[in-house]
């Protein structure tokens, strides 16, 4: 690794088909798995084995669910040489999503302000983004306010919160990806993820999945399935990886190759006009 390019590059790709395919396996790096315990914040973080300069990602979790559920997709960032950490606070019934917000931007802080691994891991504050699940997306928009370094935000089945996820949107100008299920019964797109995206105030994409569900996103079993509709899906977190990947190597990396996920065609999913 080096100072000037500390992340990998994906493989030449020719379509859509063959970008999902390469993306959404794991990257290069043997990954690392720390805990957020020792800054005061509950939560995991995901690491490759060595670098110095990465990007980091600092993910929000959906209403009541652990950190634990997200792993799949944290590691794979790691993989692909992007510190992702998500804090596992605010699980209870009635969260304080300002508060949440809170612990989010602190756990990007600490990303970027300690040296991880042993210290042959740092992370560049200017190649940092934000992400969320649920509740999660829209504590993802309400963190990224007043974050001038920030690079990106990106949203999973996103859903409204107080403060308004709409009135953050409005406020930001950096690039946004919204990732919407499309027979989403928890958050449906209509009533979140699209005025959401519909109010942004800067460069915004927003993709439906065409057959994921709300908790398709997730993995493992826990009590709240009980509550929620749907059912973790291997496909719909599949295709989650590659986009989600592509979206973040291209908006913290300055990463074309993949490009045709951020903007293309792809089977599976819809991707709204952008105004």
């Amino acid at each position: 690794m080096t100072r000037t390019r500390p992340f990998p590059r994906p493989p030449e790709v020719r379509n859509a088909k063959e970008a999902v395919e390469q993306l959404s396996r794991p990257g290069p790096h043997q990954v690392l798995r720390g805990d957020l315990g020792m800054v005061g914040i509950p939560g995991v973080v995901f690491a490759p084995e060595e670098g110095l300069g990465l990007p980091a990602v600092a993910f929000a979790h959906d209403w009541l669910q652990p950190a634990e559920r997200y792993a799949d997709l944290l590691r794979h960032l790691a993989s692909w040489g992007i510190v992702a950490a998500a804090p596992s606070s605010h699980r209870g019934p009635l969260p304080s999503h300002a508060g949440f917000a809170a612990d989010l931007r602190t756990t990007l802080d600490v990303c970027a302000g300690v040296r991880l691994g042993d210290g042959r891991i740092s992370v560049d504050s200017r190649r940092t983004a934000l992400a969320g699940h649920g509740i999660g997306g829209g504590i993802a928009l309400l963190a990224a306010q007043d974050r001038p370094r920030l690079r990106a935000v990106v949203t999973i089945a996103v859903a409204q919160t107080r403060p308004s996820a709409v009135e953050s949107s409005r406020a930001l100008t950096l690039p946004v990806l919204h990732l919407a299920a499309a027979k989403d019964t928890v958050a449906p797109a209509a009533g979140h993820a699209e005025p959401i995206a519909a109010s942004a105030g800067g460069p915004v994409w927003l993709r439906t999945l065409n057959k994921a569900t709300h908790t398709g996103f997730l993995e493992g079993v826990h009590w709240s399935d009980f509550v929620l509709s749907g059912s973790p899906d291997a496909k719909t977190r599949r295709l989650t990886r590659a986009l989600v990947t592509a979206f973040l190597l291209h908006h913290l990396c300055d990463e074309d190759r993949a490009d045709v996920l951020v903007d293309g065609k792809i089977p599976g999913t819809t991707l709204a006009d952008r105004h």
